[in-house]
């Protein structure tokens, strides 16, 4: 039998703690959300290494789904410095285990997936789980979820071409918006911050996360 509670601990202390994360409400989530309930049973005794886990193969032009690796995950939400009254839109729930962290750092979530199946699944997974300050919705990821904005937070859990401008409206003043811009390993992390109904961001640090569905650039026709 695995122990999986010694292969949480060891992920934050191995994985986590050094890269530089310090937030002390991010360590916990970590320690706290048991990562092998997110992912299919042949995958659960490999839940604790350092890497992205399939949730959902390639279908269409869709890419392939997966649970983010711990260290890039834990340094993004750090950087959206979430306090226990922010309203939260995660875009791209997958199995729900963002949204399981997101729901012990911040005060509320409401996380928009666009596959009927694995919002399904994440919703019975967090219920099962006690996580009940999360709501699961369905739709077009780049379109976010307006009826419950503004947001104090928004993180796209994913690597995106371009952000939709559709996300960053739903910004509260004074709000963040954390995503991975960019593919593979030249792709950056970002902040965006809304100050008087404008929206600038600044780069981080490198992150080679797994894309989401959408957020590609139009094709531009060159003559």
């Amino acid at each position: 039998m695995i122990d999986y509670e010694a292969a949480r601990i060891k992920m934050v202390e191995n994985q986590i703690r050094t890269t530089d994360v310090t937030s002390h409400s991010v360590l916990n989530a970590f320690l706290s959300v048991p990562r092998e309930a997110f992912v299919a049973a042949e995958l659960k005794p490999l839940a604790y290494i350092d890497e992205d886990l399939l949730i959902c193969p390639a279908s269409g032009n869709n890419p392939a789904r997966y649970v983010m690796e711990p260290s890039p995950l834990a340094k993004l939400l750090q950087l959206a410095a979430i306090g226990r009254d922010d309203l939260v839109l995660e875009v791209g729930c997958g199995s729900g285990y963002a949204a399981a962290l997101l729901s012990l750092v911040g005060g509320s979530v409401v996380a928009v997936e666009s596959d009927e199946a694995l919002a399904a699944k994440a919703t019975e997974t967090l219920s099962s789980l006690g996580y009940d300050n999360v709501a699961v919705v369905t739709g077009n990821l780049e379109a976010g979820y307006p009826a419950e904005a503004p947001y104090d937070v928004i993180f796209v859990n994913g690597a995106v071409e371009q952000m939709s401008a559709a996300l960053l409206d739903q910004l509260r003043e004074g709000g963040r918006l954390v995503a991975v811009v960019g593919y593979g390993n030249a792709a950056r992390a970002r902040l965006y911050v809304k100050n008087s109904g404008q929206v600038s961001y600044t780069e981080y640090f490198n992150a080679a996360v797994m894309p989401l569905p959408g957020f590609r650039k139009a094709a531009e026709f060159v003559f």
